[in-house]
């Protein structure tokens, strides 16, 4: 229960690992750095799959499956790419175990060393790429249009559940295509579907932008990603699309026969979202009573908890619900009719209200007398009594309100946490405090170290629709052409 769940202002770390366990969410497991997700957590990111891949499918990409092990020298033939990852390698350099001579427990058998080590995936450009190696030898095998739903391991050292853990589940798309303006326009739909599904499934704005240089993704021409705002004032990194290039085709050397009958490298994007979207969830929209979910991704859209005092009671209450659950179900709406007796309805309401169910439902015998039931919205904490009559088609309009609701209200949050700073000292200031900062930047990769050694700032993207706006840098004071977003960040 909700209970003794810390305060969001007095310890924000804290009250996400909480909620995130107390929830039902997932646990930390017996292997240092990962997660287990439990089945409620697994039921909204089942939830957010879905919607992703309908949205995937729609726009002509299939999906398919490649190892999880990538030998070390595939990812040592795209230099920036194998530097980019190195350090976050897992490694398998042997394919046995044997008894140990002591007859206690097992130990690696030396002789069964690989020729050569394998990688557990850190992601799958390489791998891919050697196989799209063999599928195309012609502009008319083009676009390749892949995603794969798969887990990654990335040997991360500060691990925290859902937003940075040693093995993580995602999604990861790999495409190829005869030119260059295909490749570019795949990024940028891409990135434009990530912050579909953010805004309109998650209810979290995002800004859209490109990332610096020195952020970009190991191997990338140009990196879009799409950054939301935390109730905390840090930035999270909720997707990105990579536009690749013809790195990755030169390094496996994928060719194709273009129309004009000449020999070229085929162009390359990639992108992805991870389960790291359900601590973007928790973080956007959850309060210190328990999760809010938007109904788009809630397990559980509309809880009905009946109350009585006898059998004979909820047979008269369960036969004036039954019908209204059919209802619910017909407009699409998920229902759970709570009838176990080991809890009481008090117990009830706080554990929906902390799992965040959207609606809840109660009904007792003078509700049925009256013809009314209790209607309560987990966004605001307010509940009314309605008729029944009708009632369904007023459940799936309330729905449709809590989402917007959610989503205007982290917007006006974020336009409320998001200044324009012109000077340093209000930069280092605004800073520590949180938020969004728009400032000018000079364009060098030295300022922007300089930036994040004194303050822990990062830019998080240089937003696409920002306007040229001469001005001054906001640490040299050098002319800039237009602002950048700078945020502390997870």
């Amino acid at each position: 229960m909700s209970k003794g769940l810390p305060k969001r202002s007095e310890n924000y770390s804290e009250w996400y690992n909480e909620l995130v366990k107390r929830a039902g969410l997932a646990e930390n497991s017996a292997v240092r750095g990962c997660m287990v997700i439990k089945p409620y957590g697994f039921a909204i990111w089942e939830k957010m799959q879905r919607a992703l891949d309908d949205m995937f499918k729609a726009t002509g990409h299939e999906n398919a499956y490649f190892p999880l092990f990538v030998p070390r020298s595939f990812l040592e033939k795209e230099e920036e790419h194998a530097e980019g990852f190195a350090k976050e390698c897992a490694v398998v350099t042997h394919y046995r175990l044997k008894a140990s001579p002591d007859g206690k427990g097992l130990m690696v058998d030396p002789d069964s060393k690989l020729e050569e080590e394998l990688i557990i995936r850190p992601t799958s450009e390489t791998v891919i790429w050697n196989a799209y190696k063999n599928w195309i030898q012609s502009w008319r095998d083009l676009p390749i249009l892949i995603n794969q739903w798969a887990n990654v391991v990335r040997w991360e050292m500060r691990t925290r559940i859902f937003l940075r853990t040693a093995e993580f589940l995602w999604q990861e798309g790999h495409t190829a295509h005869a030119t260059e303006q295909e490749a570019v326009a795949e990024t940028e739909q891409m990135l434009g579907i990530y912050a579909d599904f953010a805004e309109n499934w998650m209810a979290m704005p995002v800004i859209q932008g490109v990332k610096t240089p020195s952020e970009r993704f190991a191997g990338a021409i140009e990196t879009y990603c799409i950054e939301a705002l935390m109730q905390d004032g840090k930035a999270l990194q909720a997707g990105t699309s990579h536009f690749l290039g013809q790195n990755f085709a030169r390094s496996f050397d994928v060719k194709f026969v273009n129309k004009e009958n000449q020999l070229e490298f085929a162009w390359a994007t990639s992108w992805g979202v991870s389960t790291r979207l359900m601590g973007a969830l928790v973080m956007a929209h959850s309060d210190d009573n328990g999760l809010v979910l938007p109904p788009m991704l809630a397990p559980i859209q509309v809880v009905i908890i009946p109350i009585y005092k006898s059998e004979e009671d909820l047979a008269k209450i369960t036969e004036r619900i039954d019908p209204i659950i059919a209802e619910l179900k017909g407009l699409g709406v998920s229902v759970k009719f709570d009838v176990d007796d080991k809890q009481r309805s008090g117990w009830k309401f706080a554990e929906y209200e902390l799992k965040g169910v959207p609606i809840r439902l109660a009904v007792g015998m003078r509700d049925l007398e009256s013809g009314t039931i209790e209607v309560a919205r987990r966004d605001t904490l307010t509940k009314e009594s309605m008729p029944i009559e009708g009632i369904s088609a007023h459940i799936k309009a309330l729905l449709d309100d809590i989402q917007s609701s959610i989503y205007d209200r982290a917007f006006a949050f974020r336009e409320a946490n998001t200044f324009t700073i012109d000077t340093w000292d209000e930069f280092k200031e605004q800073i520590e405090k949180g938020g969004f900062i728009s400032a000018h930047w000079d364009g060098t990769a030295e300022t922007e170290a300089k930036i994040k050694n004194e303050t822990k700032a990062t830019i998080r993207c240089i937003p696409l629709n920002s306007i040229e706006e001469v001005g001054k840098c906001v640490y040299s004071g050098d002319e800039s052409a237009k602002r950048v977003i700078f945020a502390r960040a997870y």
